[in-house]
């Protein structure tokens, strides 16, 4: 069987069928296999790769969450160890910006990615700081516990409102699948009306928050604060680093700084929404 790909080699569409292959990638480049994620970008997505040569699974791979005209989310640009460096990538993110038709697009790159971005017209407009640890609740939990509750199915309706007017775009189709997804989803409100919400998702041995978001930094804490007694996994989450007070207090109750994510847009100047309500994404792959 060959072992080098074809100069331009084929690229297809992937579907659920290949959500191993597409761990396995993962695990390829030291990333954790994350097939619960996987399934989510598999189905709510749209998802390309490209074949391995030997035949056996994927030489590179690439997600696209589409939130209508006016956003998509770019996510897990992966190519193999034996394929690095041989310019796959750029030919993936070709393609996809050639599917993308002028669509405004998103992505969290990492240091090693943010060069190929740059040189394919991504631009910095901002910053991700991913936190980690075992969340040690503040001494006083009883005002979170007395402004957020678990959702229910009846919130549904609300908890897509109001993350349409702070996210922009509509992701109806993401939100609705969060009860499903997440082993938690937890809204904040006062007087009835909703001020902010949380998931927390199971990724591999940690409890991924994402979305979170909240009328402020206090608001955000009390929906944290409340998730924490509902799991004994470390809590994981990509805090928009313009929120230095959050990510203060996270790291004075037991997480810690993981890495950073440059967030980069092509075909918008910056994100559509409002940023001081939105805390953290669903995941840096989904926006």
């Amino acid at each position: 069987m060959p072992t080098s790909l074809p100069d331009s080699p084929h690229i297809r569409r992937l579907t659920r069928e290949d959500l191993l292959f597409c761990a396995d990638l993962s695990e390829n480049r030291g990333w954790p296999r994350e097939e619960h994620k996987w399934s989510l970008l598999l189905t709510a997505g749209t998802a390309y790769g490209i074949d391995d040569p030997s035949g056996k699974g994927l030489a590179a791979c690439c997600t696209v969450m589409s939130y209508g005209p006016e956003l998509a989310a770019i996510g897990m640009m992966l190519v193999a160890e034996q394929h690095a460096r041989q310019g796959i990538g750029r030919r993936m993110m070709q393609h996809v910006l050639k599917e993308a038709s002028g669509t405004p697009l998103t992505l969290h790159a990492t240091p090693q990615g943010q060069l190929l971005y740059e040189g394919l017209g991504f631009t910095t407009v901002g910053r991700a700081e991913m936190v980690r640890g075992h969340f040690r609740p503040p001494a006083d939990v009883a005002w979170a516990a007395s402004i957020t509750r678990p959702a229910t199915a009846e919130d549904l309706p609300s908890i897509v409102r109001l993350d349409t007017e702070v996210f922009g775009p509509d992701r109806t189709h993401m939100i609705t699948r969060l009860p499903a997804f997440a082993d938690h989803l937890r809204v904040a409100e006062e007087n009835g009306k909703l001020t902010g919400y949380a998931a927390a998702w199971p990724n591999m041995e940690t409890h991924v928050i994402g979305p979170l978001i909240a009328r402020d930094t206090r608001t955000a804490q009390a929906l944290i604060t409340s998730l924490a007694p509902a799991t004994d996994r470390p809590f994981r989450t990509d805090i928009d680093d313009r929120h230095q007070e959050l990510l203060t207090w996270l790291k004075a109750h037991g997480l810690h700084s993981v890495a950073f994510n440059t967030v980069m847009t092509h075909g918008i100047d910056e994100l559509p929404g409002d940023w001081s309500r939105r805390f953290a994404p669903l995941s840096v792959a989904a926006g």
